[in-house]
């Protein structure tokens, strides 16, 4: 009996067990990315981030493909989101609210109230944090390379929200992408290009 009463938490309780984490989350990105940078300097630092950041995105990306696959579907955009280990709930907490908005381009996914950027804001570090949101491309590409999450906007940018679009990349992106050290960030557009 005490187990299942363990099982029963509130709502409430829950969404402020994720927005807690989704703050510690976004404090530890920033601690280890000001150490970094400080350490090596700017450029070369956010190298070394950017290969952080690909390898512990992409590693969510496999895992939900394995669990995708377990159950005997294919590792589509639709599909995404069955995978188990790291779905995010779809409730909020790290943010204060979703919607899915269609427009001329097709689906737009849309987060409210990002605690992440807002604690990068409280420390005034809007473009340090927003390096963590490159994870939102690298996820998706390490679950299935011929597709990307891309921004459209995102609060660290100044935007009123964020928004998301599922996109086809390229073969250079693959290329870049599966390449240790080459540069990928640039794959968060819709229309990206490499200068």
């Amino acid at each position: 009996m005490r187990h299942e009463q363990q099982d029963r938490v509130s709502l409430s309780r829950v969404r402020k067990a994720l927005a807690s984490v989704s703050r510690r989350i976004a404090l530890l990105h920033l601690a280890y990315a000001k150490a970094i940078i400080k350490e090596l300097g700017r450029e070369r630092g956010t190298r070394v981030i950017s290969e952080a950041l690909k390898d512990y995105a992409a590693k969510i990306g496999e895992k939900t493909k394995q669990e995708v696959m377990a159950k005997g579907l294919e590792p589509t955009p639709e599909n995404f989101g069955q995978g188990d280990s790291y779905t995010l709930p779809d409730i909020p907490g790290m943010h204060s609210g979703q919607e899915v908005v269609e427009d001329e381009g097709g689906k737009q996914f849309r987060a409210y109230d990002c605690i992440l950027a807002e604690v990068w804001r409280e420390y005034g570090e809007d473009e340090l944090g927003r390096l963590y949101c490159y994870m939102d491309t690298a996820k998706f590409m390490g679950y299935n390379p011929n597709y990307k999450f891309v921004h459209l906007k995102a609060k660290p940018d100044g935007d009123e929200y964020c928004a998301f679009k599922i996109t086809s990349t390229t073969e250079q992106e693959r290329s870049d992408f599966a390449t240790e050290g080459k540069e990928w960030f640039y794959m968060d557009n819709l229309n990206p290009s490499r200068e």
